[in-house]
């Protein structure tokens, strides 16, 4: 890529064979021009410098004959000598945008000249001397077929592209599988933002996602390493796809973010705005919840380019039972619509389904309130777990396993906080420890093999039970049952168990075998 960020718009061309040539720097390991023993005068950033050509003259008045790219060979014969004839003669080569000049000693020069030398320099004109005399010719040749060997790879990769990206589209590949298969191709990190330079999707590779998104808008406004490309089409620009710098490519970097950005546009039209609402929340839960990140800056970047900031506010998770899409669009609405109420709120959320639990991710600049919460909970049929309030994304990391054991052994419509009950805190940090599912069988079979030998109602009986230990008539109502079909059901219980359950230590440890089981 060059130098300057390019930001292309729609008037605007460009020229794809550039990539695919040869630099000054890869034209001298040509064994025609190593039998010169060349020796690099100027280099540094001017051997990057592409050659388009090679042109063999002695004349001093060749500028007047280069179109620019040229790799100018020549034994200097027609020069004058004079410092301030040299110093012309370098500017006259640069400003026709010569890519070069080998000049072979000996015949006008024994030496390179220092004026030459150094005019060169001052206008980073890559120069190099052969000490030894090569035949022009057989350079010229070599280097030719070097340039259109590389033009012949830069126009079967650039058909290569179209038909991948032309597949991707008729497909209906969402953007993120683009976006995935255009860091591949440019083997670099890859992101799809918004006008407002929110990252849609982003694709890192092997780079770390804090590396590369950690105060994204900044750096998206002002890098000038970045590629970027519009994603736009009927006048109505969605936003950029950005290359990071990355290997270089035979069909060039601009022709593969502008294959892909074609593609995303046309998929974009075909999908909606929806599509691309949906790609950052999904993204973000499944690095979370999945395990896919390499730790707290890692996660704390992808939240904060995503619009979730996370300095100086309170985060938190909420965890849906089996839920679907559109439950979670609904959480996710419920908890920021009462910003509309208070504007110091400042409640953002997002969320996806995974693992077929709708995961809600929070930022605030307080913990959620009791209204928010009932608010949030209202129309949801499989309950509600909330996560313990976080002030860091290490303690946001850590609360998300609590909240998704929790959810799993929420009752229908039950909203519970983690933070709620210790007992249930304690079953939720320890659910995966066998010891405490063994204790959870071994005392609860009894109960377990009646229910689904004769289709009973036992377990959720005696989880009234252990929910309303101090009082009978609150665990008759939540079991729905009349008092009397209740205490039937208890003495049955007890009778399976074998156990006193007026006994305190009896009911805790049936307390704690409840919660550990998960809900059936």
């Amino acid at each position: 890529m060059g130098a300057d960020r390019q930001d292309i718009g729609a008037d605007q061309t460009d020229r794809p064979e550039e990539d695919a040539l040869p630099r000054v720097r890869d034209v001298l390991s040509v064994d025609a021009l190593q039998r010169g023993a060349p020796e690099v005068l100027v280099g540094g950033e001017a051997l990057d410098a592409r050659v388009r050509w090679v042109h063999v003259s002695d004349s001093d008045q060749v500028a007047d004959l280069l179109d620019g790219g040229e790799l100018l060979l020549t034994t200097a014969a027609g020069w004058a000598g004079a410092d301030a004839a040299l110093h012309d003669l370098a500017d006259r080569l640069a400003g026709a945008g010569v890519a070069g000049v080998v000049i072979e000693l000996g015949t006008r020069f024994t030496v390179a000249p220092p004026a030459f030398i150094a005019a060169c320099r001052a206008r980073g004109l890559a120069l190099i001397a052969l000490e030894r005399v090569v035949k022009f010719v057989t350079v010229t040749e070599a280097v030719h077929r070097r340039i259109i060997s590389g033009q012949l790879e830069a126009l079967q990769e650039r058909q290569r592209l179209h038909e991948l990206f032309t597949g991707l589209s008729l497909r209906g590949a969402p953007a993120d599988v683009v976006v995935h298969e255009t860091a591949r191709v440019l083997d670099a990190p890859i992101v799809l933002e918004t006008p407002g330079r929110e990252v849609v999707t982003a694709e890192v590779r092997d780079v770390r996602a804090s590396d590369v998104l950690t105060g994204w808008a900044a750096r998206s406004r002002s890098d000038v390493e970045l590629l970027t490309v519009p994603v736009q089409a009927r006048g109505v620009r969605w936003g950029a796809l950005v290359a990071l710098p990355g290997a270089q490519h035979p069909a060039g970097a601009l022709t593969v973010l502008e294959l892909a950005a074609t593609a995303l546009a046309f998929a974009r039209l075909a999908d909606g705005p929806t599509a691309w609402e949906v790609l950052p929340a999904r993204d973000l839960v499944q690095a979370i919840a999945g395990g896919g990140h390499s730790g707290d800056a890692d996660v704390a970047a992808r939240m904060a380019a995503a619009g979730l900031p996370v300095v100086g506010r309170t985060l938190g998770v909420l965890v849906v039972p089996r839920a679907q899409p559109g439950q979670v669009q609904r959480l996710v609405e419920a908890l920021t619509a009462t910003d509309a109420r208070n504007a110091d709120a400042d409640t953002r959320a997002m969320g996806a389904v995974h693992d077929g639990d709708g995961m809600v991710l929070v930022s605030a600049r307080r913990e959620l309130s009791s209204t928010q919460i009932s608010a949030a909970a209202a129309g949801l049929p499989t309950g509600l777990a909330i996560g313990t309030p976080a002030s860091t994304v290490a303690e946001l990391l850590a609360s998300v396993r609590p909240a998704r054991l929790l959810a799993a052994r929420l009752g229908p419509a039950e909203v519970r906080r983690v933070d709620d009950r210790p007992l249930t805190r304690l079953v939720t940090e320890l659910g995966g420890d066998h010891r405490l599912q063994e204790h959870s069988e071994r005392m609860l079979a009894p109960l377990i093999r009646f229910d689904e030998q004769h289709g009973g109602d036992l377990l959720r009986v005696l989880r009234a039970v252990v929910v309303h230990p101090g009082s009978r008539t609150a665990a008759a109502a939540s079991s729905h049952l009349s008092r009397s079909v209740f205490y039937q059901r208890l003495t049955l219980i007890s009778d399976l168990l074998d156990a006193d359950l007026d006994d305190g230590e009896t009911l805790a440890a049936l307390h704690l075998a409840v919660l550990t089981l998960p809900v059936r």
